[in-house]
């Protein structure tokens, strides 16, 4: 252990940000890394507990006290081979990942948690920086070929341990750049787009092939898969949930991965070849509050929008764990993002009733009435009503619907493979076996568990890599979750 009592002689520090005015002028990463010192006294502050919560709070079972421990003494090439042994992309976890392992670490029973997320992602750019990220090239070559359809965290996990394992791996993404939701489905100024060119450029220094606007079940045909020993459907939880209401063929009504897959073309000066959706002066209501909800909001105040107002069915959550979020679980805490901190009128317990145009079929307004909620014995909402004569008008001139996901696109590659689905939509296929009803077909990620955090994408790859490597070879000697303590 690094320091026995630095639990009580440091608190835990936020790394300085840009200011708001500077960062909303363009779409560059914001927040600055700690000090040399500052990063020492943060590592410090993991208290060598009896029983590290923060392993089983973590999808990928991220071995967290001794990669602090090797922080804490400057040991960079331990700390990174610690991190790498259970997380392929710590460079994107220490971005987007909103850190469970944190909720569970124990320091935050009645402290604020140590600052994993933020020492992950130190860890990994200082590897990168004094050369410990290497290609994973393996000499000893199976002869087996495997093909990842959707290049998203899910397929990038599973591609780097199948090729680790010695398979001949080849990608396909049917976008025109590797990275799926990593790529144009988080903003630049939370992942700028050369932290995953420079991971890729690793993976294909590695030997995997990536092939780009390659639609397996659409430009590709599915027969062509039939030359691969194995494959893996990773391909993401795309179908977006609508909001049917009257008025939504308005002009101005889009989904939130419309509006922000534009946005992330234009910075990475990709081609747009449909209409353009922007936000400078317009009134925008984002409706959804989570991540992608709150990405729509750090975008539109980018472009110069008049105003932003997010909406949120569900009641506010507290800024406080209660009865019915006891420690370690992960709470449903209220969450402030960067991008609110920017400007932001956030509503909770709403309901959008139907949105008003005008007479050339622009949206101009959403009705919406207020919610009350009844709930249970621990606070918990159960059910709600309409509040009599709430009912108001909200301007608006353009409105991002971000509800999350419902399952993959079934229509194309699922359908013409004769993949199962569960009764959500998604590919059937059981944790722990990750294989479908058709043989030498197995899936990962949200196409398999439904829409969930980057960390579980990358988990979903690994142990999904797992089951074709066993099912190619017999057996496998990659790296699972349950051996998370061999550098204890």
């Amino acid at each position: 252990m690094g320091k026995a009592t630095g639990f009580l002689e440091f608190d835990r520090l936020a790394p300085q940000k840009e200011s708001i005015e500077n960062r909303k002028q363009n779409y560059q990463e914001f927040v600055h890394p700690y000090s040399e010192e500052q990063l020492n006294g943060q590592a410090a502050r993991c208290m060598n507990c009896g029983i590290p919560f923060c392993h089983s709070g973590c999808p990928l079972g991220n071995v967290i006290p001794e990669f602090n421990d090797a922080v804490y003494d400057g040991k960079w090439e331990d700390a990174y081979n610690i991190l790498a042994s259970t997380n392929n992309f710590p460079e994107f976890t220490g971005r987007i990942c909103p850190a469970p392992c944190e909720s569970a670490c124990v320091l935050g029973i009645n402290k604020n948690p140590v600052a994993i997320e933020e020492i992950e992602k130190h860890i990994i750019e200082i590897a990168y920086k004094k050369g410990y990220v290497k290609p994973n090239k393996s000499y000893i070559r199976t002869g087996k070929t495997v093909a990842v359809i959707g290049s998203g965290p899910a397929g990038l996990a599973a591609a780097a341990q199948l090729n680790k394992a010695g398979h001949d791996v080849v990608v396909y993404e049917r976008d025109d750049k590797v990275g799926g939701l990593l790529r144009y489905g988080i903003p630049d100024f939370k992942l700028d787009k050369s932290i995953i060119d420079r991971r890729v450029d690793i993976m294909k220094e590695s030997g995997i092939v990536f092939r780009t606007n390659a639609e397996v079940g659409g430009n590709i045909p599915t027969t062509e898969l039939d030359q691969y020993d194995a494959v893996v459907l990773s391909g993401g939880s795309t179908i977006p949930r609508d909001l049917n209401i009257p008025g939504r063929e308005l002009k101005g009504v889009h989904y939130a991965m419309e509006f922000l897959k534009q946005q992330n073309k234009r910075v990475g000066s990709s081609t747009i070849d449909v209409p353009e959706i922007h936000a400078q002066g317009k009134n925008v209501l984002v409706i959804g509050g989570g991540d992608t909800g709150s990405d729509c909001v750090g975008t539109s105040n980018r472009h110069g929008a008049k105003s932003v107002t997010q909406f949120e069915l569900m009641p506010q959550p507290p800024q406080s764990r209660t009865e019915a979020m006891p420690w370690p679980s992960y709470p449903m805490l209220l969450k402030t993002t960067t991008s609110h901190e920017e400007g932001c009128q956030r509503h909770w317990s709403i309901s959008t009733k139907a949105f008003l145009g005008d007479e050339s079929g622009q949206l101009r307004a959403a009705l919406v009435v207020d919610l009350e909620w009844e709930t249970d014995a621990l606070g918990r909402p159960t059910k709600f009503k309409e509040i009599e004569g709430s009912e108001k008008e909200i301007p608006c001139e353009l409105v991002t619907l971000a509800m999350g996901f419902l399952h993959p696109q079934k229509e194309g590659l699922l359908q013409q493979l004769g993949i199962a689905l569960d009764e959500r939509g998604n590919v059937k296929a059981a944790e722990g076996i990750y294989q479908t009803n058709a043989d030498r077909y197995f899936a990962a990620g949200d196409m398999r568990r439904g829409q969930s955090l980057v960390v579980w994408a990358i988990s979903e790859g690994r142990e999904c890599a797992r089951k074709v490597d066993e099912y190619l070879m017999g057996s496998t000697e990659l790296e699972s979750k349950e051996a998370v303590y061999q550098y204890a």
